[in-house]
C-alpha cells in the first residue's frame, strides 16, 4: 500500500538541504507521495528507509527497457496525464511488422531500407527503434532464422510475436542478447509465458480481451516476480483503442491501480487497411498514450511525421533545446574569415549555421549560452547583453584563431552594439541581418 506524505516524511533524513530541488523534506515527501518526485533525488536517504519507501517512490507506471544498443528504448515511467503538469519523458517507440516466412533477400532489403530512415532535426537523429517479428506458420526454425538476422545484422531491437511457446523459445535463443519484448501472455498461456520471461529476464507483453480483464493476468505475473510488463487491452477498433489507453493511464495515475501501472502497446496495423490510415491512428496513440506503436511498414512519408510529432510531444516545453556554447567553424574558415555570434537556442543555431554553410563563405560562428532563448527573447531577458557578449568573445578563444577584429551581431540585437564595442576596444561591431535568409548575401558582401 502506498504511503502518505507524512509517513514518508518520517523516513526521510529531515535535513532540509534543498538538494532535491524543493525547500523542505516535508515538501519532498508530499511530492514523493503524489508521484511528482523520485526517491533518488534525495542524496541522504538511508538504505533502510529506501527499502520501506520503494513502493511509494516507484512511479505509478513502471518503466520497462526494451532492447540493447543505440536503439534501446525505455517506455512507461510516466507520472502525469498532461505534459504541462510535469512533462513526458520516455517517448513512444515505433515498430514495424515482418512476417517469419519472409525470404532472406527480402529481409535483408527491408532492413536496409528501414535503417536508412534516419532524419536530422535540431541536432537530433530521429529514427524508429523496433521490428516486430510475427510468427505466421509455426515454423520455429524460420522464426529463429529471421530473429537472428534482425538481431545480428541491424541496429533494430525486436518484439517476438507468437502464441506458440516452442517458437518463442527458438526466437529467444538466438536474440536474447538484444533483450526482446515477448508478445504475448494471455489467459491461455500466462503460466508458461511468465515462466519463460522470468527464466530469460525479458520484458513480457500481456494481452486480454478488455482493460477489465488485464489485472487478473498482471497480478498473477507480478506474483511470479515479473515487473517488466507491457499491456495490450486487445482493442482493435479506433474509438475503443483510444478509450482503453486513456482508461489505463487514468487508472494508474488517478486511482493508484498498480495492476494497470505498466506501459502499453497499440497496433494501428490491425486497425486499418492502408498505411496512410495507420499513420493517422498511430499519431493518435503517440498523443494518447501508447508506449509502443506497431505499424505494418516503415516508409519515409509515414514515419517522418510521426517522429516529428513524437519529438514535439516529448520535448520539455519548459526547457528549450540548446547547443553547446563555443566556437563553430563553418566552411573551413581561416584567420581572416568573418565572425558571427548568436545564442545557443538549437533552432537558431541550425537555421543560422545552415544559411552560413549554404553561403559557401568560410566563417566562424560563436554560440553564447543564453539559456536556450532566441536572440530577441534573450536580449529582452538580459541574457544576451553587450557586456556579456563582449566578455564571451574575450574568453571563448576566438582571438587566438583570427587576425580579423570585426564581430557581426544579430540584427535583432542591434541595441547591444555600443556596449560590445566598449567591452572589445579596437574591434568593429557590425549589425548583421535580422532574418537568417539574408545571411548568405550579407556574408558574400564581406569577402
Amino acid at each position: 500500500m502506498a504511503l502518505t506524505g507524512i509517513q514518508i516524511f518520517k523516513l526521510l533524513p529531515k535535513t532540509n538541504c534543498k538538494e532535491c530541488g524543493v525547500p523542505t523534506c516535508l515538501a519532498f515527501a508530499m511530492n514523493l507521495a503524489s508521484g511528482k518526485a523520485e526517491l533518488d533525488s534525495c542524496p541522504y536517504v538511508s538504505e533502510e528507509a529506501r527499502e520501506k519507501l520503494a513502493e511509494a517512490s516507484a512511479p505509478p507506471i513502471l518503466p520497462v527497457a526494451i532492447g540493447k544498443g543505440v536503439r534501446k528504448s525505455v517506455v512507461g515511467g510516466e507520472t502525469v496525464l498532461y505534459r504541462h503538469e510535469k512533462t513526458f519523458f520516455n517517448k513512444t517507440a515505433f515498430a514495424a511488422i515482418i512476417n517469419s516466412d519472409i525470404a532472406d533477400a527480402a529481409l535483408e532489403t527491408k532492413l536496409k531500407e528501414w535503417n536508412a530512415l534516419q532524419f536530422e532535426r535540431v541536432g537530433l537523429n530521429l529514427r524508429p527503434e523496433l521490428v516486430a517479428l510475427k510468427d505466421v506458420n509455426g515454423d520455429k526454425a524460420a522464426f529463429a532464422k529471421a530473429a537472428k538476422t534482425i538481431a545480428e545484422t541491424s541496429e533494430f531491437n525486436l518484439i517476438l510475436i507468437t502464441d506458440n511457446a516452442d517458437v518463442m523459445k527458438a526466437g529467444i535463443e538466438v536474440c536474447k542478447f538484444k533483450n526482446p519484448l515477448m508478445y504475448a501472455a494471455t489467459a491461455a498461456n500466462v503460466d508458461e509465458y511468465g515462466a519463460i520471461a522470468k527464466e530469460n529476464d525479458l520484458p513480457l507483453a500481456v494481452k486480454a480481451d478488455s482493460v477489465e480483464a488485464l489485472p487478473a493476468l498482471t497480478d498473477k505475473l507480478v506474483g511470479m516476480g515479473l515487473k517488466k510488463l507491457v499491456l495490450d487491452p486487445g482493442s482493435r477498433e479506433i474509438k475503443q483503442g483510444l478509450e482503453d489507453q486513456v482508461a489505463m493511464r487514468r487508472a494508474a495515475l488517478k486511482n493508484g491501480n498498480r495492476s494497470l501501472g505498466f506501459p502499453t502497446i497499440a497496433f494501428p496495423c490491425e486497425m486499418a487497411s492502408s498505411l496512410d490510415i495507420e499513420t493517422m491512428i498511430a499519431g493518435m496513440f503517440v498523443a494518447k498514450y501508447g508506449s509502443i506503436v506497431v505499424l505494418s511498414d516503415f516508409t519515409g512519408e509515414s514515419i517522418f511525421p510521426l517522429l516529428l510529432e513524437r519529438l514535439n510531444i516529448f520535448t520539455d516545453p519548459q526547457r528549450p533545446m540548446t547547443v553547446t556554447e563555443g566556437i563553430y567553424p563553418i566552411n573551413n574558415p581561416d584567420e581572416n574569415s568573418p565572425i558571427m555570434v548568436t545564442t545557443n537556442f538549437a533552432l537558431t543555431y541550425f537555421i543560422v549555421s545552415g544559411e552560413m554553410e549554404g553561403s559557401k563563405v568560410p566563417s566562424w560562428l560563436l554560440i553564447k549560452d543564453a539559456e536556450g532563448l532566441s536572440v530577441l527573447t534573450a536580449w529582452a531577458a538580459g541574457k544576451f547583453s553587450g557586456d556579456d557578449v563582449g566578455m564571451f568573445v574575450k574568453k571563448c578563444g576566438i582571438m587566438d584563431k583570427v587576425k580579423t577584429k570585426e564581430l557581426i551581431i544579430p540584427g535583432y540585437a542591434a541595441a547591444i552594439a555600443g556596449d560590445v564595442e566598449e567591452e572589445l576596444p579596437g574591434w568593429t561591431i557590425t549589425v548583421g541581418p535580422r532574418e537568417a535568409a539574408h545571411i548568405p548575401a550579407f556574408l558574400k558582401s564581406k569577402v
